[in-house]
């Protein structure tokens, strides 16, 4: 049988039968991938505290002759992430993005751009290098990117007038257009989402930063506020539904002070 070994970032865990373990990853070889680990229920040595959610890993796999999953030969833990897990906040965020991932990927599509994304994220989130609302933000944006809706902020999508040319500070951002009107073409009485013109600069520039720089963004409470409005009503519109650990991580977030 092919082995295939590849470092994996784990996405969904589903308990199967008395004793064995379907997990779902992200790779950083073929993508998103099923995989079954053979007693993970009650092989304390074998796989005991490595195949947890959001860790990452190096993973050993093999595919048999049948059309059953690949069989998980070896795993090695390279990041835990202890402190998501132990924090009701941080396993909300890192569910959701993981969520969306898994919702958005299709099984086999290499995408090493999103593996890397998850990581950083998982890793700010992790050690609190970046604050959690603009991580958040940060995140939505760059995944929307570079799975084909990157929201449109330089320019007017419908008379194509370049956003330096706006004449009001309150931009108006279109959802089902995908970005930013000017005041000419947008609708009159009931308007889309308003930005303001500070905001949308910062999600630009959140757009095309290097990730590796994206620890610099200073978002103010109202950046803040408009982004993650903006942001609420424009991935699950692509994705086709509000995600349930979107709807926990509203709630939760709701509970919280600001």
């Amino acid at each position: 049988m092919p082995h295939v070994t590849s470092s994996v970032i784990v996405l969904r865990v589903i308990e199967h039968g008395d004793y064995d373990k379907i997990i779902t990853c992200f790779t950083h070889k073929t993508g998103k991938i099923s995989l079954i680990a053979k007693g993970a229920k009650k092989s304390l040595k074998r796989f005991s505290g490595v195949l947890e959610l959001f860790s990452v890993l190096n993973l050993v796999w093999s595919f048999g002759r049948g059309r059953g999953l690949p069989v998980i030969q070896e795993a090695s833990l390279v990041h835990a992430f202890e402190q998501i897990r132990t924090n009701i906040t941080k396993t909300a965020y890192a569910s959701y993005w993981s969520e969306l991932v898994y919702a958005w990927m299709e099984q086999g599509q290499k995408q090493v751009s999103v593996y890397k994304l998850l990581e950083y994220a998982l890793d700010q989130l992790n050690s609190g290098g970046l604050a959690e609302h603009p991580l958040h933000i940060s995140f939505q944006l760059r995944f929307m990117a570079l799975t084909g809706f990157k929201p449109g902020l330089d320019y007017c999508h419908i008379c194509r007038k370049p956003l330096e040319r706006f004449e009001r500070p309150a931009v108006a951002f279109d959802v089902r257009r995908g970005g930013v009107l000017c005041d000419q073409c947008a609708p009159q009485g009931a308007r889309p989402l308003d930005l303001s013109m500070g905001t949308v600069k910062l999600l630009g520039w959140v757009l095309n930063a290097p990730l590796r720089k994206l620890n610099r963004v200073r978002f103010s409470g109202q950046a803040i506020q408009e982004s993650l409005q903006m942001l609420e009503a424009f991935v699950p519109y692509y994705l086709g539904k509000e995600t349930k650990s979107l709807k926990f991580l509203k709630q939760l977030d709701a509970t919280l002070p600001h």
